[in-house]
């Protein structure tokens, strides 16, 4: 099968190059927009208290 991408296999691994995008296919149940604020050490996104004890899924888009 041909790579349509600039990917290489290394074992099961695949390495990409530095900045390539990926995609990724998610089914939920809602999906919120926010930029990650600052806190202390780390970064923090707040999210409604109606999803404490979900599970979910961040992705990083930039």
């Amino acid at each position: 099968m041909p790579k349509t991408d600039n990917s290489t296999s290394v074992g099961k691994e695949t390495i990409r190059p530095h900045g390539a995008l990926v995609q990724f296919v998610v089914y939920g149940e809602e999906m919120l927009e926010k930029e990650v604020k600052l806190s202390c050490n780390s970064g923090r996104v707040y999210l409604p208290p109606d999803w404490v004890g979900k599970h979910v899924k961040i992705i990083r888009i930039d």
